[in-house]
């Protein structure tokens, strides 16, 4: 048994709350989770991976025992922690923006301060 941790708008869109729990046949590998949870959760299906080759979605990062597995081969076992049940397989939502806005804001605010000699 797998636990998967979905972040909020997934859970929503699954209509599950908590944590998931999937059996997985043969080894548990990230595409052998996606796949079993895209099986039992059709809504899921593009959300994570891309619908045509797979590949992970660009703001999605996946975790298991404080590590990040985004980068690793989706064919890649997974630590026997989250094999076993122990541990979760998580997905997260990666945040992007926040202070690179801000910062340009604020210096074009000083250079228009700049130029009016203030």
């Amino acid at each position: 048994m797998i636990r998967v941790v979905l972040p909020a708008h997934l859970r929503t869109l699954a209509k599950v709350e908590g944590e998931v729990t999937l059996e997985v046949e043969g080894q548990a590998t990230q595409r052998s989770v996606l796949d079993a949870l895209e099986a039992r959760y059709p809504m899921l299906s593009g959300t994570l991976r891309d619908h045509v080759t797979q590949q992970r979605r660009p703001f999605v990062r996946f975790f298991a025992c404080e590590e990040d597995l985004s980068h690793q081969s989706p064919d890649a076992p997974l630590p026997d922690a989250v094999a076993k049940g122990t541990e979760p397989f998580l997905v997260v939502g990666a945040i992007a923006g926040g202070s690179h806005s801000y910062r340009s804001a604020t210096m074009g605010s000083t250079r228009v301060a700049r130029r009016a000699g203030k």
